[in-house]
């Protein structure tokens, strides 16, 4: 156990610097480990394997679940239910009918295969989005999908192998068995989160020691709410985990901050060690044995059924084409189907159907040996081709006015990193959800480090223009970022800042413009209030080529209800565009209308 922990971390080490994901890594150290390398691990080295690995994927599935915060998940609804209703349908029925007739299964062992291998989840989608930092919706998507997913085919799977030995299996007896597990996880879940929450916000924790033990708390909380489920039904806890995450991640608790970063650091340890452990116990006989039918199923789950779930579930949604390309190359199976299908094997093994047992053990494990390769060790590689990693804005200082302009961006998508010397000022940008760079901004190291070298924004939002002229000057000179813009507080500095080339907002003329909108153009003034909530205003380039060559008057009724284009800018040139202007690739529109609208324009606009 100590040389798995070791050689896990140092794997989370390497996969941090050579930027892919630890997964990778961590399968590699498990077949070196195991019968088919070194022999240090075999099937007899832990007896109670599968209450190890039940209760590490508590801690895993209970950690992903408490960083998904409700308003990120309404923002990816429509995606994510998608994914886990018509995506996890299709995936289900399509994996079933490969299985079935590229390796010649029985159908009740085809279906079990492709409910065990609906899953993505958490432990391997995570280190994944590490290393490739998405727009949060693409991120929400996946992982909000990954945690659903884990829980549904994980209960799905048991009752699919509990209705193959009934004798008269029914509808009616599939339904039961699952709504029964689905509502005792929920139960159990909501159960555990609620005493959490009274044990945390108003029992004394010892006030010394009050954040370590709140630590502790939850991570016990997390454990209990899966034993607790899973003895009075196998397979709830997965679900119950998941309850008692969402909801306590949502509440409004102390050391929410501290609590998050220690089960960071625990969930690293355990899936190092889960991995490992499992990929020890692979046996390449198995998959061996599978032949050209097993590498068909591969290849399918790969290349057929997870783009074809992925491209019907994201039709119509804010996710651009190349989004929608890079989730569906994005579907690793992970710990839930390896740990049930190993769960399941024995009970095959032991009723004699050992075929069978094969057959299953080696289908599950070669899916996440493929997938796991291919698209963890390909994820960044594939996501910089897309172009789907956005650039990053870095902002200087978390005042009022640095928080607001961070959230702003942070809603429409983009990847912000705010730098902060104050540890009150970066505490208090912090429990808000923003990313936070601890340091002076004035110091180019700290600069760097922050990843100005790889920012397409630097705002300087500082209450000192001494500050703001110094960022200004460092980002356009030593970095050449490609736009800079930076807060005069005096007026007579507006002068300094313009002399450096930057985009400079004068505090006390923009107070000023702004007053004057509400008197002399007050519904002007009211509609951009409400930008960001009811309203927005976006401004994208043209990629969808349905578009390309045709006047404006007849794109437009083809955009989302209550989405209109304002702006066209065609080179250096903006204006206003006639009705009948013929867009051209490459022009970019600038959209306005209602939020959902304008989320939905962008989407079909730039849809490759």
């Amino acid at each position: 156990m100590a040389a798995i922990i070791a050689i896990g971390v140092f794997a989370q080490l390497l996969a941090d610097r050579l930027a892919v994901p630890s997964i990778v890594f961590l399968l590699i150290a498990g077949l070196g480990l195991g019968p088919e390398g070194l022999g240090v691990i075999t099937p007899d080295t832990f007896a109670s394997l599968p209450a190890i690995v039940g209760l590490s994927v508590a801690i895993i599935v209970f950690e992903g679940a408490f960083h998904l915060r409700t308003e990120d998940i309404r923002r990816a609804t429509k995606v994510s239910v998608r994914l886990v209703t018509v995506g996890a349908a299709i995936s289900l029925v399509g994996t079933a009918v490969v299985v079935r007739f590229a390796l010649g299964a029985d159908w009740d062992v085809a279906f079990l295969i492709g409910a065990l291998l609906v899953a993505t989840g958490p432990t391997v989608i995570s280190p994944i989005l590490r290393v490739v930092p998405v727009r949060d919706r693409v991120g929400t998507a996946l992982e909000t999908e990954g945690i659903v997913n884990d829980v549904t085919a994980a209960i799905l799977a048991v009752v699919v192998f509990k209705i193959m030995r009934l004798e008269e299996p029914t509808v009616a007896a599939f339904l039961e068995l699952f709504i029964g597990r689905i509502g005792t996880g929920v139960g159990v879940g909501v159960l555990v989160a609620a005493a959490l929450w009274v044990v945390l916000r108003y029992i004394d924790l010892s006030p010394g020691d009050a954040p370590r033990n709140a630590r502790l708390v939850v991570l016990a909380g997390a454990l209990v709410a899966f034993g607790a489920a899973d003895t009075v039904a196998s397979e709830a806890g997965v679900a119950a985990a998941a309850t008692a995450g969402i909801i306590l991640g949502n509440a409004d608790i102390p050391y929410e901050e501290q609590i998050a970063d220690f089960k960071g650091d625990v969930t690293l340890i355990v899936l190092s060690f889960v991995f490992i452990a499992l990929a020890a116990l692979l046996e390449f006989g198995d998959l061996m044995a599978l032949g050209v039918g097993g590498a068909v199923v591969a290849a399918a789950v790969i290349f057929v059924i997870r783009p074809l779930d992925v491209l019907v579930s994201t039709k119509g949604t804010n996710l651009t084409g190349s989004e929608r390309l890079f989730v569906s190359f994005v579907g690793p199976r992970g710990i839930i189907p390896a740990s049930v299908a190993t769960l399941f094997a024995v009970e095959l093994q032991n009723s004699g159907e050992t075929e069978a047992a094969t057959l299953l053990v080696g289908t599950v494990f070669l899916v996440i040996f493929s997938t796991v390769a291919l698209q963890g060790g390909f994820a960044r590689r594939i996501a910089e081709h897309l172009d789907v990693i956005p650039m990053r804005v870095l902002i200087i200082g978390s005042g009022r006015v640095g928080r607001e302009v961070a959230a702003r961006l942070e809603s429409r998508g983009e990847n912000v990193v705010v730098i902060e010397n104050d540890e009150t000022a970066v505490e208090r940008a912090r429990s808000e959800g923003l990313t936070v760079h601890m340091g002076d901004g004035t110091d180019v190291e700290t600069l760097r480090s922050a990843g100005i070298e790889s920012a397409k924004t630097v705002v300087a939002a500082t209450g000192s223009d001494e500050v703001n002229l110094f960022v200004g000057q460092q980002a356009t000179t030593n970095f050449d970022v490609e736009r800079v813009v930076c807060r005069a507080n005096d007026p007579s500095n507006v002068e300094a800042f313009d002399d450096l080339g930057v985009d400079t907002i004068s505090s006390t003329f923009t107070v000023a413009q702004a007053i004057d909108d509400v008197i002399e153009r007050p519904a002007m003034a009211q509609w951009v209030n409400m930008l960001g909530d009811e309203g927005d205003v976006q401004e994208v380039t043209l990629r969808n080529e349905a578009f390309v060559g045709r006047p404006l008057n007849e794109v437009g009724p083809e955009l989302p209800g209550r989405c209109l284009v304002v702006l066209v800018t065609h080179g250096e040139e903006t204006f206003v565009p006639e009705a009948t202007y013929e867009l051209s690739e490459g022009d970019r529109l600038t959209l306005v209308g209602e939020y959902d609208d304008v989320q939905e324009g962008v989407a079909l606009v730039t849809e490759g």
